[in-house]
């Protein structure tokens, strides 16, 4: 293959207005945050999946520390979430304090085992933070069910699920709080960009004051107060209108994208299923899930395996790459580590391959991919 065939993980993309857009906000007159982009995005959230309320941050980091904020929490307080998961998760509240109780992966997918997480509630744990891996929805009935019987708070860090859905409601509208990411690997993009939901009513006041530095600044732009000042805790988590503007062209798009997403994810998994049966690689689990179209990965055998079939890909001009490494083993938290063995997550870490998957990838090109991964089974 010709070096300028070279097929990338990710590759961002423009799809309609999103020029236009960035060029209408400029001579609009307002390009920092909160202006007319920004609240159409937030609107379409909203509208199309019934979120309380919708804050656009510069990214899911952003939003997730927002979230911490919001649940006060502090020092000694203790978060349980998975441990197979991006260093943000963790993070937002590791800055506030907090003591982060990691939970294994399930035996068949990467995301947090619900039946591992009420042995780990103390009277300290103050909320459950849930990832839905891949766009793949974790079992919120029975997470739900837990949160509510120990008065825990639950937040769904739904980075990689936009138009995912749990027994009919989007991912991300179940927990108290949801996070989004529109960072340029997602489904739907602006470069670096996140959002906050609010599903419970009495976060939504304070949301927006955190969100506008700790003023009431958006209060005041409303004409509900008449002057506006520093009343709580904050940052300045609004992203330019630049990026909303970038987003809202994607999000008029988003059943497009959504289509096409699907249909390499498709092509992926009927071009790869042969390798399942045959017992090479394991695959999603379609039994109990649907997919976003967000990522395609395989699990192979061990990391040896992994690694030799990354080279091959990358001899072959195809970028793949393996996702996160288990937080509860990194360099940073491993003393901090009450010893438990997560095996699953280790698994995941060591075997786990996504699979370059991008809107503008051709289904010519996913199938070469599938050739050569079957190529270096058959050999």
């Amino acid at each position: 293959m010709e070096q300028n065939k070279l097929i990338p993980f990710n590759k961002p993309y423009i799809i309609g207005n999103e020029l236009s857009y960035i060029a209408d906000a400029v001579q609009y007159g307002k390009i920092s945050g909160n202006g007319k982009y920004t609240k159409r995005c937030q609107e379409f959230f909203e509208t199309a999946y019934g979120f309380k309320k919708c804050l656009m941050t510069t990214s899911c980091t952003d939003a997730l520390e927002m979230a911490a904020i919001l649940l006060d929490i502090k020092s000694g307080d203790e978060i349980i979430m998975p441990a197979f998961t991006f260093v943000s998760t963790a993070n937002a509240f590791i800055l506030r304090g907090a003591k982060i109780v990691f939970v294994d992966s399930k035996e068949n997918n990467p995301n947090i085992d619900e039946t591992k997480i009420e042995a780990l509630i103390t009277d300290k744990t103050k909320a459950i933070v849930v990832v839905h891996y891949a766009g793949m929805a974790c079992n919120m009935d029975e997470i739900m069910r837990i949160a509510n019987q120990h008065k825990l708070y639950v937040i769904e860090d739904a980075a990689q699920a936009i138009d995912s859905f749990y027994n009919g409601k989007a991912l991300g509208s179940i927990g108290h709080m949801g996070t989004y990411s529109f960072h340029e690997t997602k489904n739907i993009q602006c470069g670096e960009g996140g959002m906050l939901m609010i599903n419970d009513e009495k976060f939504k006041e304070r949301a927006e004051i955190i969100w506008e530095k700790g003023t009431n600044r958006a209060a005041f732009f409303r004409g509900e107060i008449d002057k506006y000042g520093w009343v709580d805790i904050g940052s300045s988590f609004l992203p330019s209108e630049l990026n909303a503007a970038f987003l809202y062209a994607q999000l008029e798009n988003l059943e497009k994208i959504q289509s096409k997403r699907k249909q390499i994810w498709n092509t992926y998994y009927l071009g790869l299923k042969s390798l399942q049966e045959k017992g090479h690689v394991a695959l999603f689990n379609l039994e109990e899930n649907v997919s976003n179209g967000h990522l395609f990965y395989i699990i192979c055998k061990n990391l040896q395996e992994r690694n030799a079939l990354i080279k091959h890909l990358k001899n072959n001009d195809i970028h793949a790459v393996f996702h996160y490494q288990s937080l509860h083993l990194s360099a940073y938290f491993s003393d901090q580590h009450d010893g438990r063995n997560l095996a699953n997550v280790e698994k995941y870490s060591d075997q786990l391959l996504r699979l370059p998957l991008y809107y503008e990838l051709s289904i010519n090109e996913v199938e070469n991919i599938v050739a050569k991964i079957k190529t270096f089974y058959e050999n």
